[in-house]
């Protein structure tokens, strides 16, 4: 039998103790130290994120690109207090992580794009804190897909101040672009949401 240990509201946790929960069956994320319990966010949540995140990995690997990781991988952003987040979907290109280079525990390269799919009890200012957050850590591209809209945010990393990020929603009638970030990445949102 495992002895869990829940993590108290008020307890700031390091990515080491965020590791050993992991492994004992209790699911989050820290933010600035503080524990996020995470909980399943179902079934279409699921299989759009499996649908866009199997496009990425082949067209990733195909051109040798970079790698892309999904959830339960975690990303450790900041320490002292640490802050380890879990997107749904992430790839980060070989210049940042090297082939052949796998981080132990969780990776401490910020991702090229990050992907949120937002779950039917996300609400928007949690979502835009997410958004800015990894925009803040230089994140280059952040999709937030929105299931039960059946649309996408696409946000991009601003070039100057004044340009802080640029936003565009796509709807079934477009095609998601990976960019700059993954060039010739493209997926009809039609094919994406279909049932």
């Amino acid at each position: 039998m495992k002895t869990i240990t829940q993590p108290s509201a008020t307890t700031l946790l390091t990515a080491e103790e965020l590791l050993r929960l992991d492994a004992q069956g209790v699911r989050g994320e820290l933010v600035r130290g503080l524990f996020c319990k995470m909980a399943p966010a179902g079934y279409r949540h699921g299989m759009v994120a499996m649908r866009l995140g199997a496009r990425l990995v082949d067209h990733a690997e195909a051109r040798g690109l970079g790698t892309v990781i999904g959830t339960d991988a975690g990303i450790l952003l900041e320490r002292n207090p640490d802050t380890v987040r879990e997107p749904d979907i992430a790839f980060t290109s070989a210049e940042r992580l090297p082939f052949g280079t796998e981080p132990n525990g969780y990776s401490g390269v910020v991702p090229d794009l990050v992907v949120e799919v937002a779950s039917p009890n996300d609400r928007p200012s949690e979502l835009a804190e997410r958004t800015a957050m990894w925009l803040s850590f230089g994140v280059r591209l952040l999709w937030v897909v929105h299931p039960d809209a059946n649309t996408i945010e696409v946000h991009r990393a601003g070039t100057d101040r004044a340009a802080a990020q640029q936003v565009e929603t796509l709807t079934l009638d477009d095609d998601l672009d990976g960019g700059s970030v993954l060039p010739g990445f493209t997926y009809s949102l039609s094919s994406l949401f279909a049932a």
